[in-house]
């Protein structure tokens, strides 16, 4: 158990995919949710359940009713599908544009207590979940092919960024557009001219 954890984060840690092994050695077994000394896990196969059958259950279920989240709609936003081919995402997760999206969501989900790993382990969940799904990448499809036991999600980050966007496509384009700011050669935005 500890040698497949070690090559999993070797693996993460060079970007590299574990492809060729078994779905259960790719996937994540929870995501800890983690603001301070407060931790709460949810377990990947609870999110499998729901993305399969539209149905919350243990702390999943507590959680959505708290965020007033309908099961079903949370299946379908888990399921989601885009369709990539596996070539050009690897492509462009090693551009600047893909480094910089890969930092911006690192700062939200990396590696429990290694959060220096956590651009890596996005590029290998990316395109692990790719190998497994044919192309096709959805947020179960990543999770699932995430190349470390435990997936930490930062509340505080998380809820800054949600904070800054209304609706998913929003943060598509806060995800897009920010890193864009950087590459730019600066963090400020150009004004926009008076009219």
């Amino acid at each position: 158990m500890a040698t497949r954890k070690r090559q999993r984060l070797v693996a993460a840690l060079l970007g590299l995919g574990l492809v060729g092994a078994s779905p259960a050695a790719l996937a994540a077994e929870n995501l800890v949710f983690v603001t301070g000394a407060f931790r709460r896990s949810i377990s990947v196969s609870d999110l499998t359940y729901l993305a399969d059958t539209g149905k919350a259950r243990g702390l999943l279920a507590d959680v959505l009713a708290i965020a007033k989240q309908k099961p079903e709609e949370v299946s379908k936003l888990l399921k989601e599908e885009l369709s990539v081919p596996l070539v050009l995402a690897s492509r462009l997760l090693g551009t600047r544009l893909g480094e910089a999206v890969l930092a911006r969501f690192s700062e939200i989900v990396y590696p429990l207590y290694a959060k220096n790993a956590g651009i890596p382990a996005l590029r290998a969940g990316v395109i692990n979940a790719l190998v497994a799904s044919d192309g096709k990448l959805s947020p179960i499809s990543f999770v699932k092919a995430y190349p470390v036991d435990e997936m930490e999600v930062s509340i505080p980050a998380l809820l800054a960024v949600l904070q800054k966007t209304k609706s998913i496509s929003q943060l598509v384009q806060f995800f897009m557009e920010s890193p864009l700011d950087g590459l730019r050669g600066g963090s400020e935005r150009p004004a926009k001219p008076a009219p």
